[in-house]
């Protein structure tokens, strides 16, 4: 591909971070057939795209599929199809009626943690009907922290995800190999590859508790520029990351 390739700058950058996090915490072995959830988003869509980077330009031995969840809302997936196409990357397209199901029948007040729940359960289904062993997502370091402070501040809990979870039910395991990168860097490799971005159609986008401490996040990283890698630094070195920490 002329208009996807490799780029000298890309290990400097963020390749050689995502395949630290890779290695640090065995997210990927020999034979792995991992799903890829894609929603259009930057940080998904970016995510599909490095992974189609380690596949062809390192020593990773892995197949992967995409797969997207149509929610119900009039979204366009052709122009995240046709990036597939190109970069030869099997896609599947799978027909939920979650948006309905959320917005509304149950009608409740935190929608985000209901559809969160129903979104985790059709993608894990489609990846075991596609034979894959793995689910990967395209969460990063502001993730990280964002989580962790949604679980301090409206929970009590000192807790954040894994990069690696092992889905006991499923059998699946679920791996996040952006963790080292914050999404400014997801956001730039966006825009210079000019990646196929679609807008987020949630009737909730930009009115939950998530945003809140996104902003929250800014006005820190205002005052202390490196509080992201402080704090992934800092819950390392605590164990916190480990798989099966939380239990």
């Amino acid at each position: 591909m002329e208009e996807y390739q490799f780029k000298r700058t890309y290990g400097k950058w963020f390749l050689s971070r995502v395949k630290r996090a890779i290695y640090r915490y065995s997210m990927i072995k020999a034979g792995d057939k991992i799903a890829v959830g894609v929603s259009g988003g930057k940080d998904s869509t970016a995510l599909l795209y490095i992974m189609w980077l380690l596949k062809h330009y390192s020593p990773l031995s892995f197949d992967y599929h995409a797969i997207f969840l149509d929610l119900g809302w009039p979204v366009d997936p052709a122009p995240l199809a046709s990036f597939c196409r190109k970069l030869k990357i099997p896609f599947h397209l799978e027909k939920t009626d979650i948006g309905a199901i959320v917005f509304e029948h149950r009608r409740e007040d935190n929608p985000c943690a209901l559809c969160a729940h129903l979104r985790r359960g059709a993608l894990n289904n489609a990846a075991l009907r596609l034979g894959c062993n793995k689910v990967a997502l395209g969460h990063h370091l502001d993730d990280l922290l964002e989580t962790f402070l949604l679980n301090w501040i409206f929970n009590g809990r000192l807790a954040t995800f894994t990069p690696v979870t092992h889905l006991a039910r499923s059998g699946l395991v679920l791996i996040r190999p952006l963790i080292y990168l914050p999404g400014a860097t997801l956001a730039g490799l966006a825009r210079s590859e000019n990646l196929p971005v679609m807008e987020n159609p949630c009737p909730a986008s930009g009115k939950t508790k998530r945003e809140g401490m996104r902003s929250l996040v800014k006005q820190m990283a205002g005052t202390y520029p490196d509080i992201r890698e402080k704090f992934l630094t800092a819950i390392e070195n605590a164990g916190w990351l480990e798989p099966g920490f939380y239990k």
